[in-house]
Formats: structure tokens, sequence, C-alpha cells
């Protein structure tokens, strides 16, 4: 019944109704470590493409965690293993035939699979990094906090955190991302091409819609979390490496300005920005720009009605600029003769 559930929602997506390739039957592309080669710690255009795909395609990808793989045990202090700002490396870029500046690019993810026989995340808190501590651009006089590691065990059902407290598996990609049209941007910063976003939806039974800004979208993806909180207060989530399978297609012609994000029940629209306030109102706005262009709603009545019903997702305050995404549940959009058949 829910794989069936999940397949209507799909046929009468954005990306079903107006994508250029959903139709046709996807081919399965393989993005292996080994393929991958160099990892990637900014976004822009002028990296090498290690892969080319046709709208409506599906990729496997081998991601590694935020750590490159630098954090091995409990033991290992961050400031000993890591040189920031390379952290958080990124897979691609993917270039995806048909699309050009001024479409979006559709991504849908699939799946997520833990990598390894006996796979573990890795979660730390790292001096001057989180929503809870003094950092370069909060800056404080008292010391940072203390470095800890945490090794957590996990698998497709559930994150083992502690003896006492079992979570559930519930993945998202950290970081999904295309090119700036000039500029080359850190992977830890988010903003109108996507970036570290860090929002729990976004994993498998979503769709994210991004600004396509250079010839074929140039697709970055990685920073998969196995799962995490509102907010990532302590700058990390429970960080691992992944096998991510997603499907790929082109909107022609929608020209977004922000990242844009539907599942099954709802739609959102997200914003990056600091501080958190503005990152907020960015990702309200253009919601109401899209209920206003897209669903038939006056301006000011989307915006008095977003007062009631709008929800809001919080994804990261502890990156360079921080992310908020604003939703409305489908059945708010719907006219009133279409609830009732």
């Amino acid at each position: 019944m829910a794989k069936a559930a999940a397949g209507r929602w799909l046929a009468e997506s954005i990306a079903a109704r107006r994508g250029l390739g959903w139709a046709r039957k996807p081919v399965l592309h393989e993005l292996t470590e080994a393929a991958q080669g160099k990892y990637h710690y900014t976004i822009g255009p002028y990296s090498e493409p290690v892969l080319s795909v046709t709208a409506g395609d599906r990729i496997r990808i081998e991601t590694r965690d935020a750590f490159e793989g630098a954090i091995r045990t409990e033991r290992d202090k961050p400031t000993r293993r890591l040189r920031m700002p390379f952290v958080n490396p990124q897979n691609g870029p993917i270039l995806v035939e048909g699309a050009e500046p001024g479409d979006a690019l559709a991504v849908q993810i699939e799946s997520m699979r833990p990598r390894g026989a006996n796979p573990r995340g890795t979660c730390c808190m790292i001096p001057h990094f989180g929503a809870l501590t003094g950092t370069g651009l909060t800056a404080m006089l008292q010391p940072p906090l203390p470095e800890v590691t945490r090794k957590i065990d996990l698998d497709e059902k559930e994150v083992r955190w502690s003896a006492r407290v079992v979570l559930p598996y519930n993945p998202h990609i950290g970081t999904l991302s295309t090119s700036p049209e000039i500029d080359s941007i850190n992977s830890l910063t988010p903003d109108q091409h996507g970036g570290n976003m860090d929002l729990p939806d976004m994993g498998p039974g979503s769709i994210t819609y991004l600004p396509v800004k250079t010839k074929g979208a140039r697709l970055f993806i990685g920073d998969a979390h196995a799962c995490q909180g509102d907010g990532e207060v302590c700058g990390t989530a429970v960080e691992y490496g992944s096998t991510t399978t997603i499907r790929v297609d082109v909107i022609k012609g929608w020209g977004i300005e922000w990242p844009r994000l539907e599942r099954a029940d709802f739609i959102m629209a997200i914003g990056s920005a600091r501080p958190l306030e503005d990152a907020a109102r960015i990702a309200y706005r253009e919601l109401v720009l899209w209920m206003e262009a897209e669903y038939g709603f006056e301006r000011w009545d989307a915006y008095m009605m977003l007062s009631q019903c709008g929800r809001v997702r919080l994804g990261n305050f502890v990156d360079p600029k921080y992310t908020v995404g604003a939703g409305i549940a489908k059945r708010c959009l719907e006219p009133a003769a279409a609830k009732k058949e």
C-alpha cells in the first residue's frame, strides 16, 4: 500500500507533469568512489564534470561522510584530523543534458543506504562551530566548547545513539546544489544554488527543484545524514557514507530563484541567509509568489492564509548562512470542489 501511494504522488508531481524526460524509461548510471576520483569542497562552474546523463535518468552515487573518512575512532579529535574548511566533500559535477539557464533541475531522492559491512556514523563537537558556541561570525571571548567525537552504529532501520537511546533511521541529503553562474562557493555555505541546506525533509520520498544557471546544471551532491534534528544544533548530524540513488529531470522555462521541495503531502520554498529571520522571510516570500503564480491565489490572500496554515522547517543554523523551509499542505492548495470529490 505504501509503495502504491508513493507511486501515485510521484505520478502527479511537478516533475512528472512537467519534466522533460520523466515519461522515458530511465537509464541507471553508477557514480562510485573510483569513478568520482577527486571529491569537491567548492560548488561552481570550473571543475571537470565526472558524468553526463539524460533528463529522466537515475544515478546511484557513493557519497563519503562529511569528514571524508578522516575521523575513524572516538579518540580522534576534529582539530587534529580535519583542516577547515576542507569538510563536506561533494560528488559531481554531473551534467544533465537539456538543462539550460532559466530552467529548473528536479532531483528525486529514491533511496539512501549505509555503506560498508558494519556501517557507523560520526557526530562531533568542533571548536567554534555550532549553534550554542561562539564562532568567527558570532565572536565571543569565552573559550570554545570541548571537542567530543561519537561513533554510532546504524543500519537501514535504526541509529543506535547509546545504550539508552535508539533513534529511527531517517536519512536525508545535507548538501544538494546546481552551479552558480560565475561564483564558486564552498560546500558549507547554502544560498540560491542550494548548497549545505541540511533540511531533514530532503530525503527519500522528496523531489528538490534547483535553479539552473549554467548549461547542463552541474549537479553536486553529498553530506548524507542518517538522522538529524531541526537546526543541527551542535554543528553535525549523524554523518555517514551512503549509497544514494537519485533521478534527475529538467523542467524547461521554470525560472525559480531559490530551491523548492515537494513531498507527497506538501510543497516547500527554501531560503538561506543570516540572520535567521531573513532566511525565513525569503522562504515565505518565495512560497507566497509560488502560490500566486501557479496555484491561482491572490497575493495578499496567500500571505494572510500562510499566517494560519504555513509551517516552517529549520534546516541548519550553524553554517555561514542559515536555512529555513516554508511549506504548505497540498490539500490547502486544492479547490474546494476537488476536495469533495
